[in-house]
């Protein structure tokens, strides 16, 4: 694959792919080759899938149309206006799983969509990539229909639906559609445009790497170059959790080799074919990629009706890289993107940015510059033979890689020159970060991996007042369970931000990202959680409630109450009082929580942390211990637990006193 012409950054081409039938006609095409049917507003801009594999499949001389946002209530007039493709239909939800789009984790209807114009929700129906695929097979039954994106990708398999609270099968079966493409689509993409064009038909493009079909059991395709895994069937998933539970393992350790084996899932009499994938784009396929010919603008045609909130987040941002291995529990990055980092090579990079200074709207801020992590750049393994022979599902939990290269200097010397461009003021990292690859181990390693210049770098020259950062839990025993680091290394971070922070003079706060309800945390967990944070000087004003979503660790968690590696059962909020049970305790600050708050904890047994909560201090008092001195659990006069103390809690105080005898 060649890259484009270095000079491919002129800056607001105008031509748009066609999204109505007068654009088309205007072309002279009487018909379009490939039909992009999508749940977002068309974006023609790298972060917006529908438009990098609307360009990619441009550049191979095809033409490619895109039906973005149709109305699936009417008589279906807009599915029919750019009438029929030559090829297939390629159908994705969006940027976003339709259904987090759409509800809270507390299952309420959102109010707004940020792929939308204007924000206005209600323009993508529930099950965006079911919907849409079952209309068109009513309306064009001899032409194929190939998904990709992010919710096809995920539910490749049998896997939990939160919102219908049910298994549901793999989304080949419930969409009718011919093939799924998973993760990151332009490899396998181009293999298939390669093959139609040559006239091969869908129905036999069986074995195309990082895609998915569902075929007939006796004709189950072969392949000498892959081993074949078969997991459970979708019957015995029904029937058995703990079974449906083993199947994960499988499929996430096949999903995080470089060389993994083909997946089979049996249904009925039909078998789940999930090929394996490509090996992580090197340097000049991610670089093609990001080089296509965008206009990097919404569509003229949404101009009236408001701007596209999630395009105007990242106008003016440059992504890095692609891909993540952190593998978090509750996260599905890696699921999608890969474990392995895919990095744009620094000329792509800075050339991006002087398409950007020209920009009409540009006033000299690069708003982010990172990926999913935005200090993975350029990380790889030092012997990437090693990398070939693991499954893990994470190169830094429990404990950073020792063939894992963390050296920070190419993004350093990256973050210097973005900022020296004489028409960038400002260039800040929005993304979120991995405060544990920032911490080093002693002198060598810091000196080697540039990782205190870095830490200071970043807070004196892109941190816009305030840093993200995700400890997402204070409890060991929950952060196992989140394959996230100690909290410890939590507090080692903020002391290194303040310290540079306060050298520089600089008022900047960091901003901790926490989750609740997340498997294995109870309620106790997340009062001490709150305790922890408020020690600290936090009034934490956003928090996640965890959302269970196909292809995570903790989803598996949460539905078969079985952690799918140990086989060991773990508690899980899920009904609504638990869940708004866990969160209040972040909002510890409200007057209207300080009695419930306080009544609760007195019925665990807690006095110890509601003394912390409201600044209780009273030596005389046995059970109570000061906020910032953590008390040892025992009472020095009668040996006595705090968990013995009687709490009475009203609005305007709290008082203690000793339970009688």
């Amino acid at each position: 694959m060649d890259l484009l012409p270095r000079n491919v950054y002129i800056f607001l081409v105008t031509s748009f792919l066609p999204i109505t039938r007068d654009e088309m006609d205007r072309l002279g095409w009487d018909a379009a080759d490939v039909i992009l049917v999508s749940g977002d507003a068309y974006v023609d801009h790298p972060s917006f899938g529908t438009a990098v594999i609307g360009r990619l499949i441009e550049a191979q001389g095809l033409r490619v149309a895109i039906l973005a946002q149709p109305n699936w209530r009417d008589d279906l007039r807009d599915f029919k206006k750019l009438g029929k493709p030559n090829l297939f239909f390629g159908v994705t939800g969006g940027c976003m799983d339709s259904m987090v789009n759409h509800y809270t984790a507390h299952k309420r209807k959102r109010s707004s969509d940020a792929y939308t114009p204007g924000g206005v929700a209600g323009f993508r129906p529930d099950y965006a990539v079911v919907t849409y695929s079952r209309i068109l097979k009513d309306l064009y039954p001899e032409v194929p229909v190939i998904l990709g994106g992010i919710e096809a990708s995920l539910r490749r398999v049998t896997h939990f639906d939160y919102w219908s609270n049910s298994l549901k099968p793999s989304i080949l079966v419930e969409s009718g559609a011919d093939m799924l493409v998973y993760g990151m689509g332009e490899l396998p993409l181009l293999e298939l445009l390669k093959l139609l064009q040559k006239g091969v038909p869908v129905s036999s493009l069986l074995t195309i790497p990082q895609t998915s079909v569902l075929v007939d059991q006796q004709k189950l395709p072969k392949n000498k170059n892959w081993e074949d895994v078969e997991i459970e069937s979708h019957e015995v998933c029904l029937k058995n959790k703990e079974k449906y539970s083993r199947n994960f393992r499988t499929i996430e350790r096949e999903s995080n080799k470089i060389s993994a084996r083909r997946i089979l899932q049996k249904i009925d009499n039909r078998y789940v074919v999930v090929n394996p994938p490509y090996p992580p784009m090197n340097e000049r396929q991610i670089d093609y990629s990001f080089e296509l010919p965008y206009t990097r603008l919404p569509h003229p045609k949404y101009k009236k009706r408001g701007t596209i909130p999630a395009y105007e987040m990242i106008k003016f941002s440059i992504n890095t890289h692609r891909g993540c291995f952190g593998g978090c529990s509750f996260c599905t990055i890696s699921a999608h993107q890969g474990k392995f980092i895919a990095s744009r090579s620094e000329g792509s990079i800075l050339r991006e940015l002087e398409a950007l200074t020209r920009h009409p709207e540009f006033k000299g801020i690069i708003s982010d510059m990172g990926g999913p992590s935005a200090n993975m750049y350029r990380m790889k393994g030092i012997d990437e033979s090693i990398c070939e022979r693991c499954s893990a599902p994470s190169c830094i939990f429990p404990k950073i890689c020792k063939n894992l290269d963390t050296n920070h200097g190419p993004m350093l010397d990256l973050y210097k020159k973005i900022s020296n461009h004489p028409k960038v003021r400002k260039a800040f990292v929005g993304s979120g970060l991995r405060y544990d690859l920032m911490l080093a181990k002693d002198d060598k390693d810091d000196k080697k991996n540039h990782k205190t210049e870095y830490v200071t770098q970043l807070v004196t020259k892109h941190v816009s007042g305030r840093l993200k950062v995700a400890p997402e839990h204070t409890s060991n025993e929950v952060l196992k369970l989140m394959r996230k680091p100690s909290f410890d290394l939590f507090h080692q971070f903020k002391q290194m931000f303040d310290k540079i922070s306060q050298k520089a003079g600089l008022k900047q706060q960091i901003i901790p990202y926490f989750i609740s309800s997340h498997p294995g945390s109870k309620e106790e967990n997340m009062a001490e959680l709150a305790a922890d944070t408020k020690d600290l000087g936090f009034e934490l004003e956003q928090v996640q409630d965890f959302t269970p979503t196909p292809m995570t660790v903790a989803t598996e968690i949460y539905y078969s109450g079985i952690h799918p590696y140990t086989g060991r059962e773990h508690y899980t909020a899920k009904t609504m009082d638990e869940k708004i049970g866990q969160k209040k305790y972040f909002f510890w600050y409200k007057p209207e929580n300080r009695k419930k708050i306080g009544e609760r904890l007195e019925k665990l047994g807690r006095i110890d942390l509601i003394a912390r909560f409201f600044n209780l201090t009273n030596s005389k008092k046995p059970g109570v211990h000061s906020p910032h001195k953590p008390s040892s659990g025992r009472n020095s006069e009668k040996n006595e637990s705090p968990r013995h103390a009687k709490v009475k809690v009203n609005r305007r105080h709290l008082t203690i006193r000793k339970k009688k005898p």
